[in-house]
Formats: C-alpha cells, sequence, structure tokens
C-alpha cells in the first residue's frame, strides 16, 4: 500500500491514470494497488471457471504407466462422478479397434493426429478423465479439454516409468521408432506434459494409487482455493476480534512491492509446504532444474504464476548462463566438510542463484500499465546480480522495468566495483554513495516508506517503486532451493543416506542465505546446526550468543570480506518474527529500538530457543588469510576471502560427529588482492583483470570463471554516478533516472 499527503484533485487523477486502482480521499490520501491491479479480477474468473462444483472436468495427464487409469478409478469413486479413460471409451470405441492395433495400422504420424481429432469431437463435464501418454503431443485437442477442466500431471520418476512399462511389457509407445529407447522417448515427451499441466502431483517412489488419489484432490482444492496461500507483514498486529479481517497480501503483490508499507517484510501467513521423506528421496536423481520445479510450485500459487510457466521461467533462469551445468555443485574438501559452490553464475556470486529468476517473476507478476524503478543497495555482489538479472528480461518488460543499484564508493573491492559499473545496461545503472552498506540500506527502506514522494513519483512520472534486495521474498524463496539440492547432492554421492543431519556454515552478513537454510529445514531438510559466521563486523554472532542486538558504538570495519561487512541484518526480523510466533507487535517494538535507540534486547525464553539451532562465531582477518593458504597448500582449492570466513569458523565450531556444508558465496577471482596476499604471491600493481589472468595461471581449483574474465575486458572505461550520503540527494537521483528512462 502507497500513502502520500496530497490534495483531493489526486483522487480524480489517478482513477484517470489507473482505473484499477482504488484511490480513498481522507487525512491521508491512500493508493491501493490491490492484488496487483487486475489480478483481484482475474483470481475471480480463475475461481469460477475451476471450480469441481459443477460441470468442470479433472483431467489426469501423464506418461504411459503414470497409473492415470487406475488413479482416475479411485478419484472417481470418492467424488462419486463419471470416469472416462480415452484410450478405452473414446479412442477404441471411435476406430472400433485396441490403440495398439491402430497404432501399428498407421504409424506414429498418422496415430496422433487420428487421436487428436477423436478427442476433438469429445466433451464431457463434471468427469474424471485420463488421457492417453501422446495425448499432449496433439495442440488442438489439449486446448480443447483445458478449456473445460483442470490438467493434472502425474509427475512419475523416470526409473519407476521404466520399471512399470517394463512389468507391463510394454515394449512399444507412440512416437517410439527403432534405435529410440523407451527411456529417451520418455525424456523426449516430457516437455509436452510441462507446457499443459495446470497443477502438478509428483508421484514419489513407492506411493500407492490410493495416496496419489489423495495428491490430487489436495492439488485440486489447493488450485481452486486461491486465497488461500497469503503473505502477512512481519510487523502485522493481528486484530483481537477474530472476525476483524487481516491485512494480507498475495505472491505476486510481495513480490512487486518488495516491503510492507508499515516497514516490516512479507512472510507467508502459514507454515513452510513441507514434502514427506519418499518425496525427498525421489528427488535425489533429480537435476537442480527439476528440484527447483517441483519445490517452488510448492511455494508459489498458480493463480501468481501458472505451474507451466513458472518452469519456463527456472528453466530460462538456470540454463547457458550458468558454468556449471550443476548450477550449484557440492565438493568434497576434507574429512565431513563439504564446499556447496554458489559462484558458477554469471557473476560469480551466489546471488545469481536467485536473481536470474527474480526478474522474470518480477517482469510475470507487475501490471501492463505502470513502469517500475527498482531500487538496490548492495554490500559487493548483489549490484551486478541484480543488473545482469533485469538485463536478461525481454525488449517489452526492459521498457518498463529499470534499475538503480546503489553501493558504498569506498566499501566494495576493486573489482565488485568494477563488475558493477561494467554491468551496467539501458535499463539498469550504478550509482556510489559516499558512505557505507547500511547507509544505502536504510536510505533505500526511508524512501520506501516515504509516502508523498512514492506518491509523487506515480501521479508524476507514471513510475513505482520496489525492491530486489533479499527484503524481498521473490528474491529470498530461490535460495531455499540450493540449501536443499545441496543435501540432496550428498545423498547421490553416497556421502551420507537420507535422513542423516549435517550441518551448514554460512557466511553471514543480511541474514537472508542462512535463513534460506532454515526454510529448506522446515521443508523437510534434515540440517542439525545453522552455523553463523561472521567477520570482524559480528554484530550477529554477539547477538546468537547473548540476545542484544547493539550498534551503539560500532562502526563498519571493512574487510577482506565485504558482503558481509553489515551491522544491520534486514532478514534477521523474518527469523524472530516466526521464533516469536508471528508477533508483530514486538517486531515492530524490537526494530523501532533499534533504529531510535541502536539496540534491543531479547527475553531470555527467545535466546534459548534461537540457540537451540544456531550456533555462530567470527573470524579475524588474519585468520581468513591463514584459511585461505592452507586450504590451497592442502588441497590446492583457494577459498575466496568469505568463504574463508566459513570454513575458519566451521573448524572451530563443528563438532565433527556429522557433515557440514559450508556455503562459498562468491568465485576467489573477485578478490584478487586478497587472494594474492593469503597466498603470498608478490603484489603486483595491475590492474583488476591482469590480476585474475595471473590467478587463472595458477591452475587451482575451482577452474577459472571464465564469464568474469571475458566480461573484465570491457568494464573499467564504463562511467557511473556518484552521491553524497543524503537521503534527499539520493531521492532527487532516483526522480533524474526515472525521468530520463520513462519520460
Amino acid at each position: 500500500m502507497l500513502h502520500f499527503n496530497r490534495c483531493p484533485h489526486l483522487k480524480q487523477i489517478a482513477q484517470k491514470c489507473f482505473p484499477s486502482v482504488h484511490v480513498r480521499t481522507d487525512k491521508h490520501v491512500q493508493l491501493f494497488l490491490s492484488r496487483t491491479f487486475a489480478l483481484a479480477e482475474f483470481r475471480k474468473s480463475w475461481h469460477s471457471t475451476h471450480s469441481l462444483v459443477g460441470d468442470k472436468n479433472i483431467i489426469l495427464m501423464g506418461p504411459p504407466g503414470a497409473g492415470k487409469t487406475t488413479v482416475g478409478r479411485i478419484i472417481g469413486q470418492k467424488l462419486g462422478c463419471c470416469v472416462i479413460d480415452v484410450d478405452d471409451d473414446i479412442l477404441e470405441k471411435t476406430w472400433n479397434m485396441s490403440v495398439s492395433e491402430k497404432l501399428q495400422d498407421v504409424g506414429n504420424e498418422q496415430f496422433l493426429e487420428e487421436e487428436g481429432k477423436a478427442v476433438l469431437n469429445f466433451s464431457a463435464s463434471g468427469s474424471v478423465i485420463s488421457l492417453t501418454g501422446s495425448n499432449p503431443m496433439h495442440d488442438a485437442s489439449m486446448w480443447h479439454l483445458k478449456k473445460n477442466g483442470i490438467i493434472v500431471y502425474l509427475d512419475v520418476p523416470l526409473i519407476d516409468l521404466v520399471s512399470r512399462l517394463k512389468f507391463m511389457k510394454v515394449d512399444r509407445i507412440v512416437g517410439q521408432n527403432a534405435g529410440t529407447s523407451m527411456k529417451d522417448l520418455l525424456k523426449f515427451r516430457r516437455q509436452y506434459y510441462k507446457k499443459w499441466y495446470d497443477t502438478r502431483v509428483f508421484c514419489e517412489s513407492g506411493a500407492s494409487p490410493e495416496e496419489v488419489a489423495d495428491k490430487v484432490l489436495n492439488a485440486v482444492k489447493r488450485y481452486q482455493d486461491v486465497d488461500s496461500e497469503t503473505f502477512i507483514s512481519t510487523r502485522h498486529n493481528w486484530p483481537k476480534d477474530c472476525k476483524q479481517k487481516v491485512s494480507t497480501k498475495f505472491f505476486s503483490e510481495a513480490v512487486i512491492e518488495g516491503l510492507a508499507s508499515d516497514g516490516g517484510l512479507f512472510v507467508p501467513e502459514k507454515e513452510f509446504p513441507k514434502l514427506n521423506c519418499r518425496e525427498w528421496k525421489s528427488l535425489v536423481g533429480a537435476t537442480y532444474i527439476e528440484r527447483a520445479q517441483i519445490l517452488l510450485e510448492k511455494c508459489i500459487h498458480p493463480a501468481d504464476i501458472p505451474a507451466a510457466r513458472l518452469g519456463e521461467m527456472i528453466e530460462t533462469a538456470y540454463g547457458e548462463n550458468f558454468a556449471c551445468s550443476k548450477i550449484a555443485p557440492v565438493r568434497h574438501l576434507s574429512g565431513n566438510q563439504f564446499i556447496l559452490e554458489l559462484f558458477h553464475g554469471p557473476t560469480g556470486s551466489f546471488k545469481d542463484l536467485s536473481l536470474q529468476l527474480l526478474p522474470h517473476l518480477f517482469a510475470h507478476c507487475i501490471p501492463p500499465s505502470c513502469n517500475y524503478m527498482i531500487l538496490v543497495a548492495t554490500s559487493g555482489d548483489t549490484g551486478s546480480a541484480v543488473l545482469n538479472g533485469f538485463s536478461r528480461i525481454n525488449k517489452n518488460h526492459k521498457q518498463r522495468i529499470a534499475v538503480a543499484t546503489f553501493f558504498p564508493e569506498n566499501g566494495v573491492s576493486d573489482f565488485q566495483k568494477a563488475q558493477i559499473i561494467g554491468s551496467q545496461k539501458e535499463n539498469g545503472w550504478a550509482v556510489g554513495v559516499k558512505s557505507d552498506f547500511d547507509f544505502c540500506q536504510t536510505a533505500i527502506k526511508r524512501i520506501f516508506k516515504d509516502s508523498d514522494f512514492t506518491g509523487f513519483l506515480i501521479m508524476e512520472h507514471g513510475t513505482i517503486l520496489s525492491s530486489a534486495n533479499s527484503i524481498n521474498w521473490g528474491r529470498l524463496l530461490p535460495q531455499v532451493v540450493y540449501h536443499a539440492s545441496a543435501y540432496l547432492d550428498l545423498v547421490s554421492q553416497g556421502f551420507i543416506s537420507f535422513g542423516s543431519p549435517v550441518d551448514v556454515c554460512i557466511p553471514t552478513g543480511n541474514f537472508g542465505n542462512i535463513l534460506a537454510a532454515v526454510y529448506a529445514k522446515m521443508m523437510g531438510i534434515p540440517i542439525r546446526k545453522f552455523i553463523c559466521a561472521s567477520n570482524q563486523n559480528h554484530v550477529l554472532t554477539d547477538f546468537i550468543k547473548t540476545g542484544h542486538y547493539d550498534l551503539r558504538e560500532r562502526k563498519i570495519t571493512p574487510t577482506f570480506s565485504p558482503s558481509i561487512d553489515i551491522l544491520k541484518a534486514s532478514n534477521l526480523e523474518r527469523h524472530l518474527h516466526m521464533m516469536a510466533n508471528k508477533d508483530g507487535g514486538l517486531m515492530a517494538k524490537l526494530f523501532n529500538q533499534l533504529e531510535e535507540q541502536q539496540h534491543f534486547q531479547i527475553d531470555k525464553m527467545l535466546v534459548e530457543k534461537l540457540q537451540q539451532d544456531f550456533v555462530a562465531d567470527w573470524c579475524s582477518e588474519r585468520e581468513c588469510l591463514a584459511a585461505i593458504h592452507s586450504t590451497y597448500s592442502t588441497s590446492g582449492y583457494i577459498l575466496d576471502p568469505h568463504t574463508a570466513v566459513a570454513k575458519v569458523v566451521a573448524d572451530r565450531m563443528q563438532d565433527k560427529t556429522c557433515p557440514v556444508i559450508v556455503s562459498s558465496t562468491a568465485h576467489y577471482s573477485k578478490f584478487a588482492p586478497a587472494i594474492m596476499q593469503a597466498l603470498k604471491i608478490k603484489e603486483i600493481n595491475h590492474t583488476s583483470s591482469s590480476q585474475l589472468y595471473l590467478l587463472s595461471s595458477y591452475n587451482a581449483l575451482p577452474p577459472p570463471h571464465e564469464a568474469l574474465l571475458e566480461r573484465m575486458k570491457q568494464q573499467e572505461k564504463m562511467e557511473y554516478q556518484v552521491c553524497a550520503a543524503d537521503v534527499d540527494v539520493l531521492k532527487n537521483h532516483v526522480e533524474k533516472l526515472i525521468q530520463n528512462q520513462f519520460i
């Protein structure tokens, strides 16, 4: 919700310019961007046209052997409705011969055409329909079916399908030619199933038909209940009167707005969805993209982003722009320590894992008639990752979405600064600020809360502000995937069996990365301890040990690990909100006190609750460099300074009784001077790119990041703006950027 103090005539202007926006004028004129303009009507339409009550169908889709016929009959019995099997009840009755005979008679291509025509001539209502495995390969017939039903994709692991078909003695299916294996054809078919489904049911190994049928009914119920998955602010006060309506947002609104109007952060109103043990085990052999699709579909309602469209976004986000096909591989370092490599994206940091996806989510969610300016504060890696991510959206979206990233002018590494500046595109700019990251982050929050300014930008320039920092839920959510994926990779590689606990150790500044690991645990990944690793700016370590968050007489100390040179950890509010049983009043009290008095203390019960899962410590600069040197000497592996901080803390805090996954948040080449100092390479006064090429000659692990090497060739000549540490100066700069981009 945006507020602004203006004259009553603004109501008329708003209604003229934004007819879908509801405006109420009183002491504080309020502009409601409710459900992203037309989303409310879209949801109403969805609900009215996709109800099981009445004439709509449940359409079961999947490959041969998925169990569509059996599951369909069980659902029909439960609902007391007609069950139609396309093979038996439509095709064979139309052709007066068996499906196998028809296939043998006319061949693959003609079979698909005649099968499609038979379905086009068929109509039903209020039924459960089990499709053939090849129906989705005929577009016209699928559109025909989709008009009057919900298409449920029964997604069965490939190994189970092959086993079932072998047991059923099925040796040939439609489209299978000589020399094509059943496994390859089933893989090929998946593209058609992904194209059409409205909701997916993940049929894990060992699930009975009755269990799958119940899953289908639950999936259809979720699909229908478009208002069931909402978000609240961490500072939301629950009404004393249970009849009073709770102020909530939908996923699409949370992504667009970024920060709640009361200054809090958006969190799900309900608990995270949880996968059972068999479901997780069925994902052990899956790719990163497949894991992301399954997990994120469970967290994003299809009314916000249709499941098939979400799958396309995920495939685009984690494609050729990543140097490693595994996206976020796990490497055994030594003993029971493993490195989660989160730096294979285009800008070489863990931020790519969310910021290659977020722009696509954001572009889908925004209304078609508005412009958006994304404001981002960066302590180093976020800036280039945001600029890179939003430069990859399509041309039409670039005309309506622009990015301004603010970084501490003297608070990032030379390489990071060159990378941020060099990542500027036609819809993205880098702005240096003569202060530290905490000022940049606080300034952006103040700009968002300035209702006069935000309202003015809407009325004067037709532009709405949003954020892509980890305060944005759409930025934080994708990070859950790589923590889950890392655990599954350890299972896949035989280091642990599923259910065995692991610890995670994460270099922590803004608390987003480690919070994503907490959410992975809530979804069912057995993480035992969250080890919070700090550098010399160890306010989080002190807080976890004492419950006292104290910024008094603290100033940021520049370190070799600048991305965690942070004193105000924004995402901590989300975790405390969860621990305090969603006490929004307490969150408002604590974080307002932090703003006004520079400290707060949580009670003993919350401290004990925090320490049940979290341990923390910090690492000095000397220890950081020593860890880089010793790790390279013993294993030939070069840690970046942030990963080195985590390694030092993991060595100190881990009790050795279970594996620890250390998050490697950036490629070492982004911090060449520190690495050269750690490895005792004679300091050379060369450019960042020269330092990169020197380090790449060492043939160390991980290999050189080719995308960074290539990009540095063009990055050192670009210009950028520098602003004083003044919120009004930043506001003026934002307005000028908006004028230049959109007016």
